[in-house]
C-alpha cells in the first residue's frame, strides 16, 4: 500500500512538472507564432477582433512593402556585419580574458575580476552619453567601427569563460605542455580553445544576439539610413499616428531566422557550456 502510494506520488509529481513545463513553452512560443502569422496577414485583418492565429487570407503583402519602403536588404547587411564581428570580438577577448583568470595568479586577480563583473550592473543607458561624446570626437558615427565598438568586450562572456575553462582544463595538462615546450600561445590555441568549444558556442550565440538586437546604440550612432541596422529600420513603420503592424511583424520574422537557425544548429553546445558556468565557484 505504501508503495502504491509512493508510485502514485512521483507519477503525479511527473505530470505536474510535465504541464507546467508545456504551459511555459505554449506562453513562449505563442506570441512568436502569432508574429509569424501576422505578417502574412491582410491590413484589414491585422487588426480584426478576436485576433486569429492563422491568416484567413494569407498574402505577401507586407514583405514586399519591406522591399519598397526602405532598403531592408542593407539593414539586414549592416546587421550581419556588426554581429558577425561583435561576436568574434567578444569570443577572443573573453576566452583570453577568462584564460588569464582562471590560470595565472598575479596580484589583484580576485578584485579585477570583481570590478569586472561589478560592470554588468551598471545599465548601458548611464554611459550612453559619455560613449557617444568618444565616438563622436573619434569620428565614429555612422561607421561600422563605431557600431561594433561597445560590444567588443561581454563581463558575461569573461565569467562563463573563466568558469568552463577553470573546470574543463586540468592544471596538469598545461603544465605538461609547458614542459614540452609549447609556448602560451600555442597553448591558449592548441589546448585551450579546442577544449573550449562548447561554451565558446554558448557564448557565440549568446553575442551574436545581443549585437544583432541592439536598438538605442546603432539609433543614435548611424544617423544616415544606409547605416541602419534591422532593428532600427523596422522604427520606420512606427509612425506618430499609425503603426504599420504587418510591416513590423514580416520584418521581425525575417530579423529572428539567424538566431533561429544558429540556435538550432549550436543547441547542444549551449547547454552544454552554459550547464558548465555553474560547476565551479
Amino acid at each position: 500500500m505504501q508503495r502504491s502510494f509512493s508510485i502514485l506520488r512521483v507519477f503525479t509529481w511527473q505530470t505536474f512538472s510535465q504541464l507546467f513545463l508545456l504551459m511555459g513553452v505554449a506562453i513562449m512560443i505563442l506570441p512568436f507564432l502569432y508574429m509569424v502569422g501576422t505578417s502574412f496577414k491582410p491590413p484589414s485583418e491585422v487588426i480584426s477582433w478576436p485576433p486569429t492565429l492563422v491568416p484567413e487570407k494569407p498574402t505577401l503583402e507586407n514583405y514586399a512593402t519591406l522591399r519598397t519602403a526602405a532598403p531592408f536588404g542593407r539593414f539586414f547587411l549592416n546587421s550581419l556585419i556588426v554581429s558577425i564581428v561583435s561576436t568574434l570580438g567578444i569570443i577572443t577577448t573573453s576566452t583570453l580574458a577568462g584564460y588569464i583568470f582562471s590560470k595565472f595568479r598575479f596580484p589583484g586577480r580576485t578584485i579585477l575580476f570583481i570590478l569586472l563583473l561589478s560592470t554588468a550592473m551598471v545599465p548601458f543607458e548611464t554611459y550612453l552619453i559619455p560613449l557617444y561624446l568618444i565616438a563622436k570626437n573619434l569620428k565614429l558615427l555612422n561607421t561600422y567601427a563605431g557600431l561594433v565598438g561597445p560590444y567588443l568586450i561581454m563581463s558575461f562572456g569573461i565569467f562563463l569563460m573563466r568558469q568552463n575553462i577553470g573546470t574543463a582544463i586540468p592544471d596538469e595538462l598545461l603544465d605538461a605542455a609547458r614542459i614540452d615546450g609549447a609556448s602560451e600561445w600555442r597553448i591558449f590555441f592548441q589546448l585551450v580553445v579546442p577544449l573550449s568549444k562548447s561554451a565558446i558556442s554558448a557564448l557565440g550565440i549568446l553575442a551574436f544576439i545581443q549585437a544583432w538586437s541592439a536598438f538605442i546604440w546603432p539609433l543614435i550612432l548611424a544617423t544616415e539610413r544606409e547605416m541602419y541596422t534591422m532593428e532600427v529600420g523596422l522604427s520606420i513603420f512606427q509612425r506618430r499616428f499609425t503603426i504599420e503592424y504587418g510591416s513590423i511583424t514580416a520584418g521581425s520574422t525575417i530579423s529572428i531566422l539567424p538566431i533561429l537557425i544558429i540556435f538550432l544548429i549550436l543547441r547542444r553546445h549551449i547547454i552544454r557550456g552554459i550547464t558548465l558556468t555553474g560547476l565551479r565557484g
